[in-house]
């Protein structure tokens, strides 16, 4: 009988015991976190368990635990299981960079990585015995693990501390300083068990102190959802509380995203803090809109909150969502109708016919005619075209005022809100002393570190790492518990670089290694030499026919790679490319576009892409910029073009790091149109939001006077 453990966040969760060890015969004990002991030993039928925390059906893996260890032990490169599992195998120690020790490839023998799924298993093998799992997330890692080997995996990197029961502390309607309750659950930690400890008599009733730190979590998806993987921080010694957001789940008032969370986040710190548990130190942590609330908080510039861990958070509306560059975002519709009642509802985020519904205008009737209700929060985004004082009340990063918290900052090149992330960057940069901030860049969509493949991408073997957990605790029990544990003295920057497949450290962001390298227009070139002749080229834009943005909007993923090759075909798209290149080379950061445009329309849309050519022409999308050209001077007051003017406008890209390898060509294609990803711009004053479209003669200019060019940040290290 063999007996596997998992670990969540390193805090043993469940023993599961292979009766045959066959995998059809398996029993199983859960820890029950209320009262610190482990559940009496049953059949093991049910992955509800382990798939809360982890994201994985463990159940599976036992089933196809002898094909595994089949092809392993035959030490097979690639194999596909009976089930369509895909697993290729990663080199041991090959190209192992200082800072990825989190991978203890020097303690194994093999490993294989699972390919082309979101939420990928790990699998460690020695001598053709399969020994451990290793299971990423955004910020945890699930380890699966023979009993006795933990040592042989990241679990060797926590610390053998003490882990508390959970205690449920209540329901509490928090108020607000306009008269609002926000329902906030509260979970404290009681009795205390060595992790390692199973023994049900082991465990002790203390002491505690009566006054701990607190971890605030406050969501718009609901309190109780996915509530267990927070039980971790309880079970390391914080108070959680878990709140629903004004106007959702079980809190009152009016739900206008992103609207109310600057003030409400402040008084729900003052709260926690007037609490006889809390010792008046306050965490937040989080990602996406969890991650906007964040920065919202600290913007209020309450003294309570003295650390966040921001996970792919969302920025400012007419930077990043809804309006980004003053465009509106199609793409999120998805979103934005699961949000249309006070509770969740995923359901409607899936549908076949979503390229019809985002042709229904006017747009105020969209909602309406596609789910047959009205939308109050779309309605009200519609009454303001330009950034005014509603849309100021929710920029988060103009209301920071300076005001410093330590910040763990966590995003991906592909996130669909990495513009809020490059707010975050700038705040920092402008604002942080050195140690207060560290920077975690992946080469990961908004659901973060979970896929070694994206839309058929292969982001390297080491794209996921096994440490995210370990930096955030690190990062809270420093900065909440003052313990001296060497956070501040880790690289402040680290990122992944695509091309080379590996991590790198920085000292700062933007990078001091980069050069800004300007890269002309010519022809359908980029040259490194400015064009003396003023020329120019042109494209007929059509909105009842604009060029596709590649996503899925029913997956809510607006920025992931694909291949632009064919699509890069159409007449209505510019492409400008680099020779193939004879030496590789690394651009890291934001590339920003410098356009000289005349138009016969009002207005309209510029659209940027840059790519990387492989050695067979396959374009593969890896930054985008969009731009409104109206608010190509100011979001706050449009300006229309004139037929006979040329206008400067200035677009800058998501954040990228990428080797552009020798044989290989950079792209940069420009168009006004982005099906599935912005709403069409009529062309009108009116923008997107008009019935009636017209076709626009488009003209970027490039050389001479207007010698329309991008900046491009390349690493120069020695």
């Amino acid at each position: 009988m063999k007996q596997w453990n998992f670990y969540f966040s390193g805090i043993l969760y469940g023993i599961i015991r292979d009766q045959n060890e066959d995998g059809k015969e398996l029993n199983h004990q859960t820890l029950d976190v209320f009262t610190n002991t482990f559940n009496r030993e049953e059949p093991f039928h049910n992955d509800d368990f382990y798939e809360v925390l982890c994201r994985r059906k463990i159940r599976r893996f036992f089933e196809s635990l002898p094909e595994y260890e089949a092809h392993a032990g035959a030490g097979e490169e690639r194999f596909t299981t009976s089930k369509g599992q895909v697993f290729t195998r990663r080199l041991s120690g090959d190209g192992l960079q200082a800072n990825e020790a989190y991978m203890h490839d020097s303690c194994i023998h093999d490993t294989y990585i699972q390919r082309d799924v979101k939420f990928p298993l790990d699998l460690y093998v020695s001598d053709g015995q399969l020994y451990a799992v290793q299971m990423s997330g955004r910020d945890y890692t699930g380890v699966l693990v023979l009993d006795g080997m933990e040592e042989h995996t990241i679990l060797k990197e926590w610390s053998d501390r003490p882990v508390c029961a959970v205690r449920f502390a209540g329901t509490h309607m928090v108020p607000t300083a306009d008269g609002e309750l926000l329902a906030s659950d509260v979970y404290l930690p009681g009795t205390i068990v060595s992790e390692h400890v199973l023994d049900p008599a082991a465990v002790c009733s203390g002491p505690f102190p009566t006054q701990v730190p607190a971890v605030l979590v406050r969501t718009p998806y609901g309190k109780h959802d996915g509530a267990e993987q927070y039980y971790r921080f309880v079970q390391r010694g914080y108070a959680v509380v878990v709140q629903d957001v004004r106007g959702r789940e079980d809190s009152t008032g009016e739900w206008m995203p992103n609207y109310y969370e600057v003030e409400d986040g402040s008084d729900t710190l003052d709260w926690i803090a007037e609490q006889p548990w809390s010792d008046g130190n306050v965490g937040m942590t989080g990602g996406s809109y969890l991650g906007y609330v964040q920065w919202a908080a600290a913007a209020s510039g309450n003294p309570h909150l003295k650390a966040i861990l921001s996970s792919v958070c969302a920025g400012s509306p007419f930077i990043d969502l809804p309006r980004r560059g003053g465009c509106f975002t199609s793409g999120s519709m998805a979103w934005n109708f699961a949000m249309t009642e006070q509770r969740f509802r995923e359901d409607r985020m899936i549908r076949s016919d979503w390229e019809e519904v985002l042709k229904l205008r006017p747009l105020r009737d969209m909602a309406k005619k596609a789910l047959g209700i009205d939308v109050p929060f779309l309605n009200e985004w519609l009454k303001h075209p330009d950034y005014d004082d509603f849309w100021r009340k929710a920029n988060w990063r103009e209301r920071s005022c300076g005001h410093v918290v330590p910040a763990l900052v966590m995003s991906g090149w592909f996130d669909d809100n990495g513009m809020g992330t490059t707010e975050a960057l700038e705040l920092i940069d402008e604002f942080y002393p050195t140690g207060s901030y560290k920077v975690v860049l992946g080469p990961w969509k908004h659901s973060g570190n979970a896929n070694y493949d994206i839309h058929g991408i292969f982001m390297g073997e080491r794209a996921l790492r096994y440490d995210m957990d370990l930096l955030c605790f690190a990062w809270l029990d420093h900065f909440l518990k003052g313990e001296d544990n060497g956070i501040e003295t880790t690289a402040p920057v680290e990122y992944y670089t695509l091309g080379d497949n590996c991590w790198k450290t920085g000292e700062h962001w933007p990078l001091p290694e980069t050069v800004p390298t300007v890269w002309y227009l010519d022809r359908e070139a980029l040259t490194l030499c400015k064009p003396q002749r003023q020329e120019s080229d042109s494209y007929d834009y059509d909105p009842d026919s604009p060029a596709a943005h590649i996503i899925d909007i029913s997956e809510n993923e607006l920025e992931v790679p694909e291949d632009y090759t064919e699509e890069e075909k159409r007449g209505d798209i510019l492409c400008y490319t680099t020779p193939v290149l004879d030496h590789d080379l690394t651009v890291t950061g934001d590339i920003t576009a410098v356009l000289y445009l005349s138009s016969d329309c009002p207005d309209t849309d510029l659209f940027v892409r840059i790519t990387d050519v492989d050695e067979n022409g396959t374009s593969i999308k890896l930054a985008d910029g969009v731009m409104d050209v109206k608010y190509r001077n100011s979001f706050e007051k449009p300006e229309f073009m004139e037929p006979d003017g040329i206008y400067e406008v200035r677009i800058r890209t998501t954040k990228l790091s990428n080797t552009f390898k020798a044989g290989h060509r950079m792209r940069f294609t420009v168009t006004s149109g982005a099906k599935n990803f912005m709403f069409p711009n009529s062309n009108t004053e009116n923008g997107f939001d008009s019935e009636v479209n017209r076709i626009a003669h488009n003209t970027i200019c490039r050389g001479g006077m207007q010698a329309s060019h991008i900046l491009v940040p390349a690493e120069q290290r020695a």
